[in-house]
């Protein structure tokens, strides 16, 4: 069984108990997500598995940077909804770096365009200290 198999059967990065392939896969696949936190989920899940052409595709054109990278040092552990309306979504991300636990704390802001969501921008939360 090759990479690609086991990402599809396993449990989805976003938390949802769901599998991958019937959760965020279907979305970083093409499928348009039907609420800003969906979109939210799947772009959480697409800097797990490294997809940065969803994360460019699913990212506002006024916002979005011309390049999409993501640090190969940043582990993500767990995702943390803490709230939500129709066009935003409060979320905590848990990652390590260099071996260190920290959360990302963001509220983030999408806006439908063509049909589809997209993310807009978020403001940080700073956090402070190690987490772990």
């Amino acid at each position: 069984m090759n990479g690609v198999s086991l990402l599809f059967q396993r449990e989805c990065p976003c938390g949802s108990a769901a599998g991958y392939d019937a959760c965020c896969g279907r979305l970083h696949r093409g499928q348009a997500a039907v609420s800003a936190v969906e979109l939210m989920r799947s772009r959480y899940s697409a800097f797990v598995v490294g997809d940065t052409d969803y994360l460019f595709r699913t990212w506002h054109p006024r916002t979005r940077p011309a390049d999409v990278a993501i640090d190969p040092q940043v582990r993500w552990t767990g995702l943390t909804i803490l709230g939500s309306g129709e066009d935003w979504v409060e979320f905590e991300a848990h990652h390590t770096h260099d071996g260190h636990a920290d959360v990302l704390h963001e509220l983030s802001r999408f806006e439908r365009r063509g049909g589809r969501w997209t993310y807009v921008d978020g403001t940080l939360t700073p956090t402070t200290g190690d987490r772990s």
